[in-house]
């Protein structure tokens, strides 16, 4: 097939929704189709990964700008490729394509109606206003866990029988094990890590206030690390930390590069997660790549994603975050059951099954479209 790709989630620093594009397209690609990534600005890095896609590069820097790309010249150059099927990964289609293009949209959650509070204004608005006519002029929807799938159709309940479900693959993260460069970060003893930005949905609040109320000898042996870089509305974690008087026991490493992170995945007693809400949650199967159980809530997607390598916990009520974390860190048969899950649990999600699914439901939507055109 000749599959047009939004690729607009390639021209800034790279995100979970980032790497989904680029594995996604990459093992497209490895299936021997033939891919238009279109972007409205130079890549964020080069694209390597991808030597058998036509780039469509355009000049539309920013946020505003890359609104009226997505409209414009997007659909544009989709029509003059002569493209079998389009694909938005993110959210996204163009109101308007060649009525001869099939289309699908990938929706990885809902967060603009169930967790509104957690997000910036501009990306809010952005989702509220154009999911909506995403999932409408779709032929096939694809989302990335059972719980968003669920979302999606109590929400647009005429397009509940275009919806599948797609779990992405386990990303990449290339890196050592070694503990030789962690020292950098502070880090001298075992550690409980979280990996996200800093923001709202995160409830890094909690996690903190969880972490102030375990026992002093539980503090002493595990520092917190929070791996992320700032993110928006919650200003200065440090003075949070400060008022909950665990500022020796925490520890700020900022946005790390892969490497880093591997090492530090590698090297944590476990992984703490309590999001308030997530479509799908890479770091969870990140750790358990690198045998880590994780610590996470028990709403959304995360308890499908955690499987039997974690914990659940209610992310509102503190107390339920500290008891899960005072048991991971502390009962070294829970941990070694759960840690012996990670691995296998982590291996459920692969990147060249889930292309290969797509790929049947990319093919499904240009054999509908295809249909109507004849009648």
């Amino acid at each position: 097939m000749k599959i047009g790709i939004d690729g607009r989630n390639l021209v800034t620093s790279m995100t979970g929704i980032g790497r989904y594009v680029l594995e996604m397209s990459r093992h497209l690609a490895l299936l021997g189709h033939q891919l238009h990534l279109y972007l409205p600005e130079a890549p964020y890095g080069d694209l390597k990964q991808l030597p058998d896609a036509e780039l469509r590069i355009s000049r539309f820097p920013g946020g505003i700008r890359r609104m009226v790309w997505a409209q414009t010249e997007l659909p544009r150059l989709a029509a003059k490729d002569q493209l079998d099927v389009f694909w938005g990964p993110a959210h996204r289609l163009p109101f308007v394509l060649d009525r001869r293009i099939a289309r699908v949209v990938t929706i990885h959650d809902l967060v603009w109606r169930d967790m509104a509070a957690t997000m910036q204004w501009q990306t809010w608005l952005a989702d509220r206003w154009l999911m909506k006519p995403g999932v409408t002029v779709a032929d096939q929807i694809v989302a990335d866990s059972i719980a968003t799938a669920k979302a999606v159709t109590n929400e647009f309940p005429r397009c509940a029988h275009k919806v599948s479900v797609i779990y992405p693959g386990l990303p990449a993260i290339c890196g050592t094990d070694s503990s030789a460069t962690i020292s950098q970060f502070g880090i001298d003893r075992p550690y409980i890590l979280f990996v996200g930005t800093l923001e709202p949905r995160k409830n890094l609040l909690r996690l903190l206030q969880a972490y102030a109320a375990l026992p002093e000898s539980t503090r002493e042996q595990y520092l917190l690390v929070l791996a992320g870089g700032q993110g928006w509305r919650l200003g200065d974690l440090r003075n949070h930390i400060a008022d909950l008087h665990i500022e020796p026991s925490v520890r700020l490493t900022g946005y790390v590069s892969d490497t880093n992170l591997a090492t530090l995945y590698s090297n944590a007693r476990l992984l703490a997660m309590p999001s308030l809400y997530e479509g799908f949650g890479f770091p969870i199967i990140e750790a358990n790549a690198r045998g880590i159980p994780t610590l996470t809530s028990n709403t959304s997607s995360m308890p499908e994603v955690a499987g039997k390598a974690g914990i659940l916990v209610d992310p509102l009520d503190v107390r339920s975050i500290r008891d899960g974390l005072q048991n991971l860190a502390t009962d070294d048969q829970l941990h070694t059951c759960l840690a012996e899950n990670a691995r296998p649990n982590s291996a459920r999600f692969d990147w060249a099954n889930s292309a290969n699914v797509l790929q049947n439901v990319l093919e499904k939507a240009v054999g509908e479209r295809h249909a109507a055109l004849r009648h």
